[in-house]
């Protein structure tokens, strides 16, 4: 089972300091999302992340490189996989539900919760708009050439209502991170974690990894 640590970075960060966490995040290990699902075009976006936590959150930057870049849903809880989308799902330790946290490169959020695909909780939108975002985007100078873009995110505790989450140190929780982009040119599924299924389907929690915080 593949494994992702996630160190403690510490300190206090609000929209105003993010880019500092995104340059303290530049110098984590960074992990590949690297399993091209469900897909013979031979398009494979590279995309890879880092993660740790505060004393108040998750902390998570993710580096894409892609020829179609799209960012056109801005309203918390949008359908954004239909964008050029970067996802994370996590469940706790000790429950088999788990959260899907899902960004556009623009930064726009949606989460829910629940044990697989169907009859999934919408979080809160006030929730899920604490949740700060730091984007950059480089647009490539022609067609063929490849767009790059980071996104840095702060995901307070309080995103994840159905637990009263304290802290993450010294804890192990099931994980798995995505890139997708239904409506793009070249739409593709890309997962950390291999999915081992004929059915396109990241609500999969079997094939969750583990990460660590420590």
């Amino acid at each position: 089972m593949k494994e992702v640590y996630a160190p403690f970075i510490p300190g206090t960060y609000d929209k105003n300091s993010l880019n500092e966490l995104s340059v303290l995040l530049d110098k984590e290990e960074k992990y590949a999302i690297d399993n091209l699902l469900w897909s013979d075009t031979g398009y494979f976006p590279s995309v890879s992340f880092s993660v740790a936590h505060t004393e108040h959150g998750i902390a998570l930057k993710y580096f894409v490189q892609e020829q179609h870049t799209q960012a056109t849903f801005t309203n918390v809880n949008d359908p954004v996989y239909r964008d050029s989308c970067v996802e994370f799902f996590i469940a706790f330790a000790g429950y088999d539900n788990y959260y899907n946290l899902e960004f556009n490169a623009a930064g726009t959020a949606l989460v829910g919760f629940g044990k697989d695909r169907n009859g999934r909780e919408q979080v809160p939108d006030d929730k899920v708009s604490s949740i700060k975002s730091f984007s950059t985007i480089n647009w490539a100078d022609d067609p063929a050439g490849l767009n790059v873009w980071e996104l840095t995110l702060l995901i307070p505790f309080d995103v994840f209502v159905y637990h009263d989450i304290k802290t993450l140190k010294e804890t192990t929780c099931r994980a798995n991170f995505f890139k997708c982009g239904d409506d793009l040119p070249e739409p593709h599924f890309i997962s950390w974690s291999n999915i081992d299924s004929v059915v396109p389907d990241f609500h999969l929690s079997d094939f969750f990894g583990t990460i660590k915080f420590i």
